[in-house]
């Protein structure tokens, strides 16, 4: 058996619009591949193909969306299932959670009835649902699980409620666990509290988890290895010692640089400007218009992938520079 239970190979996704037909590359040549019973996290800006990913690993994804490349779960490769095949693993072998646990529970259901529902689809095998489900609860920190069952989803707090949809993607034990921003919406307390019943939980039934966030913050405490995302493209991807304390793409620098207390002793620099326009994508590198230290063959063409480990590459002109170069010096002696 593969010490990766996922592996992304070339993986391209694409919608086309409903109303001019006109097509936009969210997804472009997506690669690589999630060790067994690890924390991967997934990060990068909003519109930076993050979720986009992960729902194409789901195939959760509209009728307008083309999708190319492979996607292999313990081998066997996603895209070429049937959609009743696929059914047997999503949400059973690989559960999801979402970035809002509101939108994520109907509301005139109670707590109990949901779970119930979860467990029924993927767990045939249990007898006792309802005591499945009431230790369910108290498996993601909610005490008193059987009165908790009753109540419907506006009587518990965000966080309460985040747990009981962290609680109904355990319900089948699944193998890969992907947490879609599952903290966006609570507060800072709160995010902590669960970020470390997923680490928790990720150790105790050695599951796989991937982390989707903008947070290197939180990437920094809980992941074992990074994948950093900007316009559909990996920019750079390592183990997370190799992204923190050796990172090679000017993105990477830049995430880095605005998370408080990255730098001890700098004051945080935003990275300026906005995400590129998936529409007008430039010939070279994505990051050109924003970065700081970019060249004019980085505006035409796109850079190599330079492995510096076996976990650790990144996609960046500077990193083809001689080493101890430094094209900028002339320009700042002047």
């Amino acid at each position: 058996m593969s010490d990766n239970i996922l592996e992304i190979r070339d993986l391209y996704t694409s919608f086309r619009s409903e109303t001019d037909g006109s097509v936009t590359n969210v997804l472009n040549g997506v690669s690589f591949s999630v060790p067994r019973g690890s924390i991967l996290g997934v990060v990068g800006e909003s519109g930076s193909g993050k979720s986009v990913t992960m729902l194409t690993v789901m195939r959760l994804l509209g009728k307008n969306a083309d999708v190319s490349g492979n996607i292999f779960f313990n081998g066997q490769d996603l895209l070429q299932l049937s959609e009743e095949e696929m059914r047997k693993i999503r949400g059973g072998r690989i559960s999801m959670i979402f970035q809002d646990p509101m939108t994520a529970l109907n509301p005139v259901y109670t707590v109990g009835n949901q779970l119930r529902e979860m467990i029924r689809l993927h767990r045939p095998d249990i007898k006792d649902v309802n005591a499945y489900a009431a230790e369910l609860l108290e498996t993601v920190g909610i005490s008193d699980g059987e009165k908790r069952l009753k109540q419907y989803p506006h009587e518990l707090s965000g966080g309460m409620r985040q747990r009981v949809v962290i609680a109904m993607a355990l319900s089948s034990e699944p193998e890969i666990l992907i947490a879609d921003e599952p903290t966006t919406a609570l507060d800072v307390t709160v995010q902590a509290q669960i970020i470390d019943l997923i680490k928790d939980l990720t150790k105790k039934r050695r599951m796989t988890t991937i982390l989707i966030t903008h947070d290197l913050g939180v990437v920094a405490g809980v992941c074992d290895s990074v994948v950093v995302l900007y316009a559909g493209r990996i920019c750079e991807k390592g183990t997370a010692r190799e992204i923190f304390k050796d990172p090679h793409h000017q993105y990477t620098k830049g995430l880095i640089a605005a998370v408080p207390g990255a730098v001890p002793g700098k004051r945080l620099v935003p990275i300026e400007g906005t995400p590129v326009n998936l529409k007008a994508m430039p010939k070279g590198c994505a990051f050109f218009p924003r970065c700081t230290k970019a060249m004019e063959i980085c505006r035409d063409e796109l850079p190599p992938d330079r492995t510096f480990s076996e976990t650790h590459s990144a996609c960046c002109w500077m990193n083809e520079l001689p080493e101890g170069f430094d094209p900028f010096a002339k320009e700042e002696e002047k």
